[in-house]
């Protein structure tokens, strides 16, 4: 037994999930003589979403509980949707989530052994070309209750199907004039067995193997066979692939004919896939919202892509969080959005340097402050973590206050900035408002205030109650920015189940942009690294990446409450 068995937790420990405890108990007993190995195998045809955030979670993270190994391995077998882009973004996203691989491995790389097995099963008679279209074999096949039916082309004689086969792959053979099919049962209740396509001709130049290919490998043939030639012990996948794994299994059979694999074999585990509110996890989908520029770029804060949450502002400690809260099942489930953004809450929370942010501004003077004189005040960077210590604002005669928070008349519960009242101003003085200046139109364009010189936060004696607390900035002393307001990205609970066309339920107001906000100055040039931000009273918030020191763009991540009703 090795080292990976001895620390093996058992099976009955509290806190593990059901594959855990799979892999709890083959490690005690020994299994793959207490190997533990899996793989996250994503095909590089489009970037990762929070789905696949799941995957990575669990097949990273069961190998790195138990002490094994997990290693990653792109699906690179159809050349006609993949690139080298989706492959460095991949890296990026995993990485970014905190995982790191043993090795990195490509389906390419067994291309040629692959290849040599499938001649193989067409020597022994377990594999044929067929030359029907793929309607013609889909209609054939049967249904899961009424058998198949035999392709014509089902028993033509071996030396046939093996000179065919070498010309599929020397660009002689068009794309769809020609399949490879292995000879299974065509009666057998589980339709994957119905001689199912292991090969397809694809005439486009592969992003690693060039031109030397022109037969590509389905995934139900590749699959097993790379999880055995790596040596994965636990093949970790999600549920639409338990149909599959009696073929799964087939396929190592007949790799490994006449050895004995119970003991040296790769296993399959399902458990259920990651399925959120008002978004959709369709690669196919989310690659039309980008190709057709109704999102911007994958990375598109609105996105479920793991780039997009990291762009709006999420922690990868947010999405690890609440892929916790979900847990891992064998039932497939819809999970509510705001559980992500209640995850994000509380890790934000803990995270997040508070800084002041004045997004709808009205002016506000303090009348008997001196012209001229500035003060800086003290603010702490976060009051959940004294060492993240603390940083200056600059108070001054004339500030911005958000508009929402002074009313001429307000209700009795209006504990903001109202005539004849005070408030204290944050981090700085107590105030007494004492009126406004309208414009020609009735619009409020300046809040007039008198401070108390004897309140300022901090000085002994100085804090006295009062019922409301506002954030501010000095006019001459902040910056001015954009800030982006983001909603669901489409109208409707559950897109993927509706009949319409999923364009059609793209929510209209998912994206809001304001532009005259203004901010402090440490919100764009804070030197502690972190990214993370509170604009206090109104939510978090994250510098985009399209932000420049020329024109401040900062997303917003979620609120300080879920204010959301469905």
């Amino acid at each position: 037994m090795n080292e990976n068995a001895n620390h093996a937790e058992p099976a009955e420990k509290k806190g593990l999930n059901f594959i855990e405890q799979i892999v709890a108990n083959d490690l005690a007993n020994n299994k793959n003589a207490g190997r533990l190995q899996t793989r996250f195998p994503p095909e590089p045809n489009g970037y990762l979403h929070i789905g696949h955030a799941k995957a990575i979670c669990m097949d990273f993270g069961v190998a790195q509980k138990f002490g094994g190994v997990c290693n990653l391995r792109f699906d690179d077998t159809n050349p006609q949707k993949e690139d080298t882009e989706y492959v460095e973004a991949i890296k990026q996203d995993i990485e970014w989530l905190g995982f790191k691989w043993g090795n990195i491995y490509h389906a390419s790389d067994y291309f040629d052994q692959l290849y040599q097995f499938a001649i193989r099963l067409i020597e022994e008679g377990k594999a044929y070309v067929d030359e029907q279209t793929s309607e013609q074999i889909a209609q054939q096949k049967g249904t899961p209750t009424q058998p198949g039916e035999d392709s014509p082309y089902r028993n033509r004689p071996v030396a046939e199907s093996l000179e065919l086969f070498q010309k599929m792959n020397t660009g002689e053979v068009p794309e769809g004039a020609m399949v490879l099919r292995a000879k299974i049962d065509m009666a057998n209740p589980n339709m994957h067995f119905r001689d199912p396509i292991i090969y397809r001709v694809i005439n486009k130049e592969h992003h690693r193997t060039g031109s030397k290919w022109k037969v590509y490998p389905m995934y139900d043939f590749a699959h097993g066979q790379s999880d055995y030639f790596e040596g994965v012990t636990h093949s970790i996948c999600t549920l639409e692939f338990v149909p599959h794994r009696p073929l799964y299994d087939y396929f190592i059979d007949e790799l490994k004919q006449g050895q004995d694999l119970d003991d040296n074999r790769p296993r399959q585990y399902e458990f259920n896939r990651l399925n959120l509110t008002y978004t959709v996890m369709s690669k196919r989908k989310l690659l039309a919202l980008v190709q057709e520029g109704l999102v911007d770029g994958w990375d598109d804060p609105r996105m479920p892509t793991v780039c997009g949450l990291r762009r709006r502002g999420y922690s990868p400690e947010a999405v690890r969080k609440f892929i916790d809260m979900i847990g891992y099942t064998k039932f497939d489930a819809l999970n509510d959005y705001a559980m992500l953004e209640a995850a994000a809450r509380e890790d934000l929370n803990a995270r997040a340097l508070r800084v002041s942010a004045v997004l709808n501004p009205v002016k506000l003077v303090i009348t008997n402050y001196p012209e001229g004189q500035t003060e800086e005040m003290e603010a702490q960077n976060n009051p959940e973590c004294e060492a993240d210590g603390k940083h200056t604002i600059t108070f001054s005669r004339e500030l911005w206050m958000e508009r929402d928070d002074f009313m001429e008349d307000a209700p009795k519960k209006f504990f903001r900035m109202v005539p004849g009242k005070e408030v204290r101003l944050k981090n700085a003085y107590i105030v007494k408002c004492t009126g406004c200046k309208k414009d020609s139109d009735g619009n409020i364009v300046e809040v007039y205030a008198e401070y108390d010189p004897t309140s300022r936060s901090g000085l002994e004696g100085a804090n006295r109650k009062v019922k409301g607390t506002l954030h501010w900035l000095s006019t001459a002393h902040c910056l001015p920015a954009e800030v982006r307001l983001y909603d669901r990205l489409f109208t409707v609970e559950n897109p993927s189940a509706d009949p319409r066309d999923f364009r059609e339920l793209l929510n209209p107001d998912s994206l809001k942009v304001l532009t005259g906000c203004y901010v402090e100055p440490f919100a764009a040039n804070n030197d502690t690294g972190n990214r993370y931000l509170q604009f206090q009273r109104t939510g978090y918030f994250t510098l985009d990446t399209h932000s420049t020191p020329d024109h401040l763009v900062f997303n917003k991540t979620v609120g300080l409450k879920d204010s959301w009703k469905a």
